[in-house]
């Protein structure tokens, strides 16, 4: 199978952070765009520099400071937008994105206009952007995944014959199955020439913005809007790591993959974390406080003895630890561990007494760390002599 380098466009400074809680300053966002086009991302969106001149300012210290990515400004299908993206950015790796209305719902509901209208809107700021010497301009089709084939179809035509040179298509209200989202990207895929290409945009709203994303991928799409940590409206966005872990640990069978820096991906994202006081997820996928941590003694057990037995995906390769946490639910395998790693040896029948004490009958309902158990067995042992 021939394989094909996935392009990662990372929307966390301007999708990220316009949901809810999460806006940043100028600087902050200079700072994390930094980190994240370390990361090796293609292209970083800088925010949408007409609606604020915060925005505007971010966008000028992201543009004058990126040094191997391009930097991408949003903006709606209005000159004024497209001038002030420029004005703040210049032209340099800079790629325009028009936001275009593309389903009937926002046409009729939200826009009110019609869908010549909406067409002529696209052609007019592409064609804008274009004039004022901005190398790439990419069609963000906004709703895509509810509007009609023949909507979808005719904004991508005038697009091309205006100069555009990438297509977006989103599923804003993150209502799409993976079936039928890759479907609609192969469609958006063969009505864009080969020189236009294809990117996702993929919400959460089912939990399905990853697989989703891959579909959209399969189908033909040459790269992915993500954002660090899945951060972004209602629910959020494709998370990046996600997609990252998916294509790093199932290259040879998709026959996809990235150049993303797996390792510094976590240190980025708690960057990410403290700057909009964001909390760490439990439970969530790759930077979850306990994706790699273990509290059930079966679990420990074979992880004690090789650690893929639990783990497909591994720690190191994306800058986290493994932890083990003791709880009500653990087991001997690991109590035996540690005071192996103590050099105590005692019976079964103080074991036992140990286990029950320590582990399955402990009154806290909290998960501590192991290490925490290695000092108090520590104190405990040593004050009665155990194992000398």
């Amino acid at each position: 199978m021939e394989e094909r380098r996935v392009s990662i466009f990372d929307t966390t400074l301007r999708d990220g952070e316009q949901a809810p809680r999460n806006s940043m300053t100028p600087q902050q966002k200079l700072e994390l765009a930094l980190r994240i086009e370390a990361l090796g991302v293609d292209v970083v969106e800088a925010g949408f520099p007409a609606s604020s001149p915060a925005e505007a300012e971010a966008t000028r210290l992201i543009s004058r400071n990126l040094t191997s990515a391009w930097f991408t400004t949003f903006c709606r299908t209005v000159r004024t937008d497209i001038d002030c993206a420029v004005a703040a950015g210049g032209t340099r790796r800079h790629e325009v994105q028009i936001l275009a209305t593309s389903s009937e719902l926002h046409l009729e509901r939200k826009r009110r206009i019609s869908a010549r209208e909406s067409i002529d809107e696209i052609v007019n700021s592409v064609e804008h952007a274009r004039k004022l010497g901005v190398p790439r301009v990419s069609l963000a089709l906004e709703d895509a995944s509810r509007g009609s084939d023949s909507l979808l179809r005719a904004q991508i035509e005038a697009g091309t014959d205006a100069g555009i040179t990438c297509v977006v298509a989103a599923d804003t209200s993150g209502c799409m199955t993976p079936q039928e989202y890759g479907g609609m990207i192969g469609k958006v895929r063969s009505w864009a020439p080969p020189h236009v290409s294809v990117f996702t945009h993929c919400h959460e709203d089912f939990g399905l913005s990853t697989a989703n994303s891959l579909a959209g991928l399969q189908a033909g799409a040459d790269g992915v809007q993500t954002t660090l940590g899945g951060i972004g409206e209602r629910a959020g966005n494709a998370a990046m790591e996600e997609l990252v872990a998916l294509l790093t640990y199932k290259r040879a069978s998709l026959g996809l993959y990235t150049d993303i820096d797996t390792r510094a991906m976590y240190a980025a994202y708690t960057a990410l974390r403290h700057i909009i006081k964001l909390d760490q997820p439990r439970n969530k996928a790759v930077f979850g406080a306990y994706a790699f941590g273990s509290a059930a003694g079966i679990h420990q057990a074979g992880i004690l003895r090789d650690p893929s037995t639990y783990e497909f995906v591994e720690p190191e390769r994306f800058g986290r630890e493994r932890s083990m946490l003791i709880a009500r639910h653990s087991g001997r395998a690991v109590l035996r561990h540690l005071l192996d790693t103590m050099g105590v040896h005692i019976d079964d029948e103080r074991m036992e007494a140990l286990y029950r004490r320590h582990i399955s009958e402990r009154t806290g309902g909290d998960c501590e760390d192991i290490s925490v158990l290695r000092r108090r067995l520590a104190d405990e042992l040593l004050t009665v002599g155990a194992g000398r």
